[in-house]
This record gives C-alpha cells, structure tokens and sequence, in this order.
C-alpha cells in the first residue's frame, strides 16, 4: 500500500509526497523509501516584502502603494492595474511582467529589470528609474513625465506615443528603440543615444542636443523646432531634410536648413 505523508510548507496550503513503494524483507528486516522530490515554487501567497517571490503570479487590481518590494522577483507576473504609487521597488525583477494601465508614480525602480516587460498607458510619472533596464520592453502610450531616467537602458524598447516631458534621460540608451510621436519636450536629453531610434513626428522642440547620438535615426517630419543640433553626433544632410525646424534650429557645421521649412501648421503630431 502506498504511504501518503503531508508535507508543510511555510505560507501554503499543506501538499502532499508519495512515498514511493517499499518493501520489507523478513530476513534482513530492509527497508527501501523512495520519496518524490517537489520543484521549488513562488510564493504567490506570500505577503508582499522586500525580495518576495511572486514568478509568475497573479496579482491584479492590487493597492501596494508606498510597500517595500526592494529586491523583490515579480518575472512574468501579471500585475495589470496594480498601484505601486510610492513604492520601494530598488532592483526590482519584472523582467517579461505584464503592466498594463499600472501606477509607478514616484516609485523608486532604480537598477530594476523590466525587460521585455509589457505594458500599455502605465505611470511612472516622478518615478526614479535611473540604471532601469527596458530592454526590447512595450510601453506605448505611457506616461514618463519628470521622471529620472538616467543611465537606463530602452534599447529595442517600443514606447510610441508616450510622454516624456520634464524627464531626466541622460546617458540614456534608446537605440533601436520605436518612439514615433513620443513628447520630449524640457527634457534633459545629453549624451543619450538615439542611434537607429524611429523618431518619426517626436517632439524634440527646444532641446539642447549636446552629445546625443542620432546616427541612422528616422527623422520623419520630427520638430526640432528652436532645437540646438550643432553637437548632435552622426545627423546627416537626409535626416534634416525629413524633420521640422525653423530658423532658430541650430545646426552641426556642414549642414543647412532645408528649403521647406517650417513645416506647415497642418502636420499632424502627438494625439
């Protein structure tokens, strides 16, 4: 007959081992027990705390604004319309999460893995992302204003029409990154590397484009209205001709304002 024992589990509903057949011989009284080994799982029960465990796990619609999830491992969580307003999220892993229409707002994401993290209309308004990786993340039509987001990585990110006003990005990496329509505009923007970004119809009005990398970036009609270009690395004669200026865009030596600007008044923008 096969011996069911339970086995506890901190913070879990009991689960049970089968101990595997065993035999006694009447001569030499031997006893063989095989038990099953279990794989180690997140703890989606867990309460929330720095360094939880929540792979995988669902965990929607939740009020966790100002917790401290330090350190925490929320890989391929589902945390869609979740608040973390305020929350200590430092090194965070959301790594493959899904955070649609969730709340960052003036969370502390510094150092955390959002890679290939997927999200629609979020907030990470004032939210401290400095050294955050986004790599080939979605997050279009989310909402970056007066965040710091220095040193992060958006390599290969796609963040279409969203709102960075106000935002700190230096040194920021965005190459290779979808940023049609994205709004720049009072934002700090020296030394970030927009190489072989689409900037198509981005506001860039104003900026002062000390250093930033546009080398074989898609200037499709991109304001640079008033915008200081004279030390933008790799910007070519064909990018101008694309973008939309006025006579108050300074521009690298070498090259000139096309004929057709300003652009017309008609030219559809963000929206």
């Amino acid at each position: 007959m096969q011996q069911v024992i339970p086995v506890p589990f901190p913070g879990r509903a009991p689960r049970v081992r089968a101990a595997g057949p065993y035999a006694i011989g009447s001569a030499a009284g031997l006893v063989l027990l095989s038990l099953a080994a279990q794989p180690a799982e997140a703890g989606c029960r867990d309460a929330p705390r720095a360094g939880v465990d929540w792979t995988n796990c669902f965990k929607q619609r939740l009020m966790l604004s100002y917790s401290d999830l330090s350190g925490a491992v929320l890989r391929g969580a589902r945390l869609t319309g979740t608040d973390f307003t305020g929350t200590k999220l430092a090194g965070a892993k959301l790594a493959e999460a899904e955070l649609s229409f969730t709340r960052f707002e003036g969370a502390d994401l510094s150092g955390a893995d959002l890679t290939k993290a997927a999200g629609g209309r979020t907030i990470f308004t004032r939210a401290n992302l400095r050294n955050a990786h986004f790599e080939s993340s979605e997050f279009g039509r989310s909402n970056f204003q007066q965040a710091q987001i220095a040193g992060a990585n958006f390599s290969k990110a796609e963040v279409n029409r969203s709102i960075f006003e106000g935002a700190d990005l230096t040194g920021a990496d965005m190459s290779k990154a979808e940023l049609a329509r994205v709004i720049l505009t009072n934002t700090k923007v020296g030394g970030v590397k927009f190489s072989y970004s689409n900037l198509a119809r981005a506001d860039l009005r104003g900026l002062d484009l000390n250093g930033v990398d546009l080398t074989g970036s898609y200037l499709y009609l991109t304001r640079v209205d008033g915008a200081d270009l004279s030390q933008a690395k790799g910007l070519t004669q064909e990018q101008l001709d694309l973008a939309c200026g006025t006579n108050e865009t300074r521009l690298p030596a070498g090259l000139s304002r096309p004929q057709d600007w300003p652009c017309g008044e008609d030219v559809e923008q963000n929206g």
